[in-house]
Parts: structure tokens; sequence; C-alpha cells
């Protein structure tokens, strides 16, 4: 029995640094796209909704891409699947447990019904052949790209814009040297994290998908969480809700849009489709009505102990 338990060991160290690299690439790959949107003047919520969705992602892109390519597509899909789940339902959950969000007109106009979009057009592509090819995934880069023209271009006047003390514009050589330092820890964690994440699922006879719709999913999410905690205590609600919404329409659309252009991604375990994807449908749909209800336009703690509690449930079925 000792082999076992060295390797489980190892796999758990494996997982362990991955995820200490991943958040602090996310962390500097955070930092540098903060001070290049200062640096080009862009709005507060068009930076959450964009250049911090994009850096609290990339952890799910290299680790998306990374199992594709090294025929783990179960790991891939539950890591994204698993990961929207996550944003909503943990990550949003433990936001308004600390402090209620008061949620902003573009959120019903723009931000959820294009998350629902994303997610119903990736439910549309994978239900039905259970395949991800590359022409889907064109379809999808394609989507973000006219979702992204259309916020820089009419989500200028949805905020205002506050600048909180802390966003000092970095010099260029510091911006430069931020973006490359996140990048490469990005990389070396996703890697870890796979190895760690595939060898512990080997060892314990689970399968790929239930790693990557609990482990790992959960380790990509923690730069949203990070970020957003981070952005409630600065008050910068605009920022934290922003952040979470657009990562689960970059998760669907640039992580899995660019990863089937890459190689094409086929569901190996059935209980992807046959739950995961409805767990993921139902949580973004649930969004919509907290929100409005018991009073309108703001998610508080009652909301945060539903959402964690949809969570909790959604891991307890899916190991069980």
């Amino acid at each position: 029995m000792q082999v076992p338990t060295y390797h489980s060991m190892q796999n758990l160290l494996f997982i362990v640094l991955g995820l200490v690299l991943l958040i602090a690439g996310g962390n500097w790959l955070l930092k540098s796209a903060v001070a290049l949107s200062l640096r080009l003047n862009i709005p507060k919520i068009v930076i959450g909704m964009t250049v911090v969705s994009f850096a609290t992602s990339a952890p799910e892109l290299i680790v998306s891409i990374k199992s594709a390519l090294d025929g783990f597509p179960d790991l891939a899909l539950g890591n994204v699947v698993g990961s929207n789940i996550a944003n909503l339902g943990l990550v949003l959950g433990i936001t308004t447990l600390l402090g209620s969000i008061e949620v902003q007109r573009s959120f019903y106009t723009t931000d959820w019904p294009v998350m629902m979009l994303a997610s119903l057009l990736f439910f549309g592509f994978i239900y039905f052949d259970g395949e991800l090819v590359q022409y889907e995934g064109i379809i999808m880069v394609g989507a973000l790209f006219l979702f992204l023209v259309y916020l820089l271009r009419f989500q200028k006047q949805a905020v205002v814009d506050e600048m909180p003390e802390d966003d000092v514009p970095l010099p260029l050589w510091k911006t430069m040297l931020f973006l490359g330092i996140g990048g490469v820890a990005l990389w070396g964690g996703s890697e870890l994290l796979i190895d760690g994440a595939v060898g512990l699922a080997t060892v314990y006879g689970v399968s790929e998908r239930v790693i990557g719709v609990t482990v790992v999913s959960v380790g990509t999410s923690i730069p949203e969480l990070a970020a957003s905690v981070i952005a409630l205590i600065k008050k910068e609600k605009a920022i934290s809700l922003g952040n979470l919404i657009g990562s689960n329409i970059f998760n669907l659309l640039a992580v899995l849009g660019i990863a089937s252009i890459i190689t094409p991604i086929r569901v190996m375990d059935q209980g992807l489709l046959s739950s995961d994807i409805f767990w993921m449908l139902g949580i973004s749909f649930m969004i919509l009505p907290l929100v409005f209800i018991p009073k309108g336009l703001r998610l508080n703690w009652r909301d945060g102990l539903l959402l964690v509690a949809v969570y909790v449930t959604f891991v307890y079925f899916t190991i069980t």
C-alpha cells in the first residue's frame, strides 16, 4: 500500500504547487492588466468585464489547452464547466456573504444575457454530438470578439468610474515584466496542476471529469475569488460582479473556443452531459431572479448562502 500513498502525496504536492503558481501568475497578470488599461484610459466596468476577466481566466485557458493537447479532454471540459459553477456558486456566494453587491442595470441588459447565450451556445454545440470541433470553436471566439467590440463601444457610460488610490500607473518595463512573469507562472502552474490531477485520478480510480469539475475548477477559480474579494474590500463592486460574469463568458467562448480550434475536444465521461452542464445552466439562470428578489438590483448575504449551498450540493452529488 506504500506506493499509492507516496504517489498521492506527490500528486497533492504538484496540485498545491501548481495552484500557488497559478494564483501568483494570475495576480501578476492582473497587475499588469490594470496598469495597461490605465495607460490606455479604459473605463473600470470594461476593465472588469474584459481585462480582469481575461487575466483571471488565463489559468483555465492554459489548463484547458494543455489538457486537450495532452489527450485529457474531460479535464479541459470539466475545468471550464466546473469553474463556471464555482465562479457563481462559490466565488459570488462568498463575495456576497462578505458584503452586499448593488447590481448595475447593465447586468440584466448586457452581462447576464450574454453569459446565458454563451452557455446555451456551448450547450448546443456539445450536447448532441459530445464534441467541440474547430468550426464551432471559431464561432465561439467570433461571438466573444463581437461582445468585446460591443462592450468597448457602448458600456462606457454604464458605471461611474471611481479612481481607487492604489491604481498606480506602472512604468512600462514593470508592466511588461509582470506580464512575462505572470505568463510563465501560469504555464508552470498548469503543468504541475494537470500532472497532479491526472496522477491523483489514476491513483484513486476517479474519473478525470470528477477531478476536473471539483479540484481543478476550484483551483483555477481562486484568481476570480481573490480578484472579487479584493475588489469588494476596495469598494470596487463594478469590477467584482463584472469580473465573474465576464470570466464565465471568457471561459466558455475564449477558453473552450481557442482549445477546440487547436484540437477537437471530445466528451469521454457522460456525467458531463447528463449532470454537470445542467448544473452550470441552472446556476447561471438562478442569478437573475436572485438579483431582483426580494429587493431589486442587489445581492445580499441570503443570496450568498443560497449560492454556496447550491455549490456544496453540486460537489456532493458529483463526488458520490
